[in-house]
């Protein structure tokens, strides 16, 4: 049985490094907006529920909520829920649809949530590594990176043209 295709298919050519940079960007942005309601819930709810106002403004007088292992988790689960919920259904996160460009499996069908998470946990090391990661498709034949390579998927750039034909019949 085949795997459905992401639309619009085709052979589209690899996204460029400069279109990457602005999706992260892009997508860099949305994540701090989720990351500050991850911990303003967290914080603001669950812990006042649990210790109370004053028990709670104590704690961060003291810095006993700097390091929190259990917001630290929380706050990667959501990272993740946001990235893998984008990649696994249409192949591109927000800023991947204004930039133009989707992950996919090389035939064009959609990624699994273990590319998925491949994908994430790569590219954390890609970071992590000043960008190594990134920068390697301008050496890699097939203009694929790290976390491309580890996940065996493609980041495909939809040309503007395929795009507005597709927008037109949504």
């Amino acid at each position: 049985m085949s795997k459905p295709q992401l639309q619009p298919a085709g052979n589209y050519p690899p996204a460029t490094l400069i279109r990457r940079f602005a999706a992260m960007f892009y997508d860099f942005l949305l994540c701090v907006a989720l990351l500050m309601v991850v911990t303003l819930a967290y914080q603001q709810g669950l812990l006042r529920l649990i210790y109370g106002s004053e028990k709670l403004k104590q704690l961060a007088d003291q810095g006993g909520l700097i390091g929190d292992p259990l917001l630290s988790s929380l706050l990667f689960i959501s990272l993740f829920a946001f990235f893998a919920k984008f990649w696994t259904h249409n192949g591109q996160t927000l800023g991947m649809q204004v930039w133009g460009i989707r992950v996919q499996n090389t035939d064009g069908s959609r990624i699994s949530l273990l590319q998925a998470l491949l994908r994430f946990i790569i590219s954390i090391g890609s970071w992590g590594c000043l960008g190594l990661g990134f920068l390697w498709m301008l050496w890699d034949k097939d203009k694929r990176t790290w976390q491309d390579r580890y996940s065996e998927s493609v980041v495909i750039q939809i040309p503007k043209s395929v795009r507005k034909a597709t927008q037109g019949r949504s």
